[in-house]
């Protein structure tokens, strides 16, 4: 399968999302300001904090993400609409079944001076996968068998089963290549007392022909890191172009008044959002147990908390409709009215804890968003005889709020989200064992069929309580280009850096 421009668009994923975010959908969402401020900047704020946001380690947050794909170039990157392109190789070709990637690179240099060559990307590529190790990405890239420099400026990549997501892996910011000092990606960051700058570099250093007045098709981009309510406030008042960053924390606050002004965007995002079980003991001593807490939530009315309507909810562990799903797992008690479910829950929670009132402690940030997810929850809980508390710290807790991006539309991110390597609570070796065999069947309907099982023993260890797909939203003013709402809630920012021609 040749490739010049990257493969053909991804699959998009039924919109888990839909939200109505009260005055602003109302109001019509117009965006009533220039797309640059008044002295020609543009400015970009992230809801987060200044040590994410300029983070260059492996575990990075969101916003530490977007940045590192600024400064830092891979293989290839993602674009605006979340679909991989071209950017230290140019091109690509897929052989042998999905088995074998032929990448030949751009012509250039690293910023040390020296040339880009096969042998120097094999290094860099496999000193990105080998500090990647002990991470989730980590596991995503074990199929990888080898990297070969091939002649010339070409790069081969092995891989032990066919793996149709290794483009969209190749892409994350943590596989950002170096080679010395400098880095390789399209903006260069300057950090000063009065902020941050990003600055497109010059059409050659990005890989592309000289163009002449090019510091005329783009703009610098001013970043801050702001909390929540002061980035929207700063945006109502004109002096911010895109707050990026939105998620369930922030919610509440879209019903403000500098909303109305601008544009609301929601990410069809696919992920993880629920709890995650952290110790077999007392009420969660058992996956009986576990399910009991599991069929107590009503998820819909966890929505109704928000007041966001279209919200799909789930009590699948992998996100339903992926295009590797075999269909072996569904959504659960379908039979059961929500009366139903709490009875049996309450039965099974009562026998545990006799003559007591029992209590289950829940790791939860403590921001407004957080505050009605926790009292809805709690209020929930209530009805089927168990307390629900706020734990004293994260190592003390029995149950930990999960909110997290997919990186790639396959089940493979999900099962290994809970790999027991990663030490993130409980987990099920048997669905491990599942899934690691399923990297080594090359049969296409086979693999998806251990995977399909491997979820099968998760669901059933109940080490996990969904409640459906994360909410990531963002503030855009209506003429701002270069941005697009997409699954993975990314958003690069050399696009928005490049003015309309």
């Amino acid at each position: 399968m040749p490739g010049r421009a990257g493969p053909k668009p991804l699959a998009m994923a039924r919109r888990p999302f839909l939200p109505v975010l009260r005055s602003c959908f109302l109001a019509g969402c117009l965006g009533l300001a220039a797309c640059s401020g008044s002295d020609g900047s543009f400015d970009v704020a992230f809801m987060d904090s200044e040590d994410n946001l300029f983070d260059t380690g492996v575990r990075l947050s969101e916003s530490g993400q977007h940045v590192l794909a600024a400064t830092r170039s891979g293989l290839v990157a993602l674009n605006a609409q979340g679909e991989v392109v071209p950017a230290l190789a140019d091109r690509w070709n897929v052989t042998d079944g999905g088995s074998i990637f032929v990448f030949r690179l751009r012509d250039g240099t690293w910023p040390n001076g020296e040339e880009l060559t096969a042998e120097s990307v094999r290094t860099a590529l496999n000193r990105a996968i080998r500090s990647l190790r002990g991470t989730s990405l980590g596991l995503d890239l074990a199929p990888v068998d080898e990297v070969r420099a091939m002649a010339g400026r070409v790069v081969e990549i092995r891989v032990a089963s066919p793996m149709p997501d290794l483009l969209q892996l190749l892409a994350q910011p943590e596989l950002g290549l170096v080679s010395g000092e400098g880095e390789t990606g399209p903006m260069v960051l300057v950090r000063d007392e009065n902020g941050a700058v990003l600055s497109m570099r010059p059409p050659r250093e990005r890989g592309l022909p000289d163009e002449e007045e090019w510091q005329s098709r783009v703009r610098d981009i001013h970043l801050h890191a702001l909390d929540a309510a002061e980035a929207i406030e700063r945006f109502g008042d004109g002096e911010i172009e895109v707050v990026l960053g939105g998620d369930l924390a922030s919610l509440p606050l879209a019903d403000t008044g500098p909303l109305s002004r601008g544009t609301v965007r929601l990410d069809p995002v696919i992920g993880l959002f629920g709890l995650q079980v952290m110790r077999d003991s007392g009420l969660l001593a058992t996956p009986e147990l576990r399910e009991a807490i599991a069929l107590a939530i009503d998820r819909p009315a966890l929505a109704s908390a928000f007041n966001i309507g279209g919200w799909v909810p789930t009590s699948r562990l992998v996100a339903p409709g992926l295009s590797d799903d075999p269909g072996l797992v569904t959504e659960r008690w379908t039979g059961l009215s929500m009366e139903e479910r709490r009875n049996v829950a309450a039965a099974r929670l009562a026998g545990a804890a006799p003559g007591e009132v029992p209590r289950l402690s829940v790791a939860i940030p403590d921001t407004p968003g957080h505050r009605l997810l926790f009292a809805e929850l709690r209020s929930q809980l209530a009805q089927v005889g168990v307390g629900l508390v706020r734990a004293e710290s994260a190592a003390e807790a029995d149950l930990q709020l999960v909110d997290r991006i997919a990186r790639y539309g396959s089940a493979r991110w999900f099962l290994n989200q809970f790999n027991c390597q990663l030490d993130r609570g409980l987990c099920s070796e048997e669905a491990d064992r599942m899934a690691g065999r399923a990297l080594d069947e090359r049969d296409t309907v086979r693999r998806a069929l251990l995977l399909g099982e491997a979820e099968a023993a998760l669901t059933s260890s109940n080490i996990y309580i969904p409640f459906g797909s994360p909410l990531r939203w963002a503030l855009v003013r209506g003429n701002v280009e270069g941005f697009a709402s997409n699954r993975w809630a990314f958003h690069p920012l050399p696009d928005m850096a490049v003015l309309p021609r």
